[in-house]
């Protein structure tokens, strides 16, 4: 785990967030919008739109309790509780990830709605049938024991509830082109196929009600080359180091099939 806890770690991430907003042009004491922050928070593959996309999918309602697992700075969390009204409970490994995440809900006014917890996806700290909806967003490549995982998410949804999520997934090749997004090296990068994710959903008790390779259109919806944010833009190289090389290898790794993109909505029976 010291790896990961290494390769997501962003010394200062406070302040280098607020002299972020500042230099784009915003004023961290009046009040900022999540929209105005997207490019910023949605730290995983497609950013905003694959966030909007598998809210459309998930069918969460204002009334739902939401887990967000590996939330991040809690973008898609900021999304789901501005746009629909509900909670979200976010948990995130990363000590700097949740500091920037509690800010960021402070700015925008949602931190009545989102509750953020630093811990483990494979020990989970709320009880049996706490949730709605589990919501995770390229987090599983950085567990080894996915069954334990889904085993843990499983445990904490209400019957009928539904896991909603995306994930990068091995390809016809291994993984050779590091560092990634989501990994230095290939110690802390466990990718299992779409069809070994589903059959070990459904192992779990899960109900398959969407399952897809988004690949091909996130290619064809992309660009090949990561454009360098300009000054005073808000981007994920705020707090993510290398990114245009990391991005540039996912890209490469996505574009020649040693990785897929799927997303798919599961139930709880």
């Amino acid at each position: 785990m010291a790896g990961l806890e290494s390769h997501y770690s962003a010394r200062d991430i406070e302040t280098r967030i607020l002299a972020a907003i500042r230099a784009a042009g915003l004023n961290p004491e009046q009040g900022l919008s999540p929209k105005e922050l997207a490019a910023l928070d949605h730290f995983h593959t497609g950013g905003l739109g694959a966030s909007r996309g598998l809210l459309e999918l998930a069918r969460i309602r204002g009334e739902d309790r939401v887990l967000d697992i590996g939330a991040g700075l809690a973008g898609p969390a900021r999304l789901l509780a501005s746009t629909l009204g509900c909670r979200v409970d976010c948990l995130e490994m990363s000590r700097d990830f949740c500091a920037g995440a509690v800010l960021l809900n402070r700015l925008t006014g949602l931190d009545d709605r989102i509750e953020v917890h630093r811990g483990s996806a494979l020990d989970l700290p709320f009880p049996d049938d706490s949730f709605d909806v589990v919501w995770m967003q390229n987090v599983g490549m950085n567990i080894a024991d996915k069954q334990k995982l889904y085993v843990e998410i499983y445990r904490v949804l209400k019957t009928g509830g539904r896991f909603a999520f995306q994930e990068m997934a091995a390809g016809e090749a291994p993984t050779s082109y590091f560092p990634l997004p989501w990994a230095t090296d290939p110690a802390d990068s466990f990718l299992v196929s779409a069809e070994e994710m589903g059959s070990l959903l459904g192992a779990t008790g899960f109900i398959v009600e969407f399952l897809e390779d988004t690949s091909d259109a996130h290619l064809s919806a992309t660009t090949a080359n990561v454009t360098p944010a300009t000054p005073g833009q808000l981007s994920l190289a705020v707090y993510v180091d290398n990114l245009a090389q990391k991005a540039g290898n996912a890209r490469r790794s996505l574009d020649e099939g040693q990785v897929r993109l799927v997303r798919g909505v599961f139930r709880a029976q």
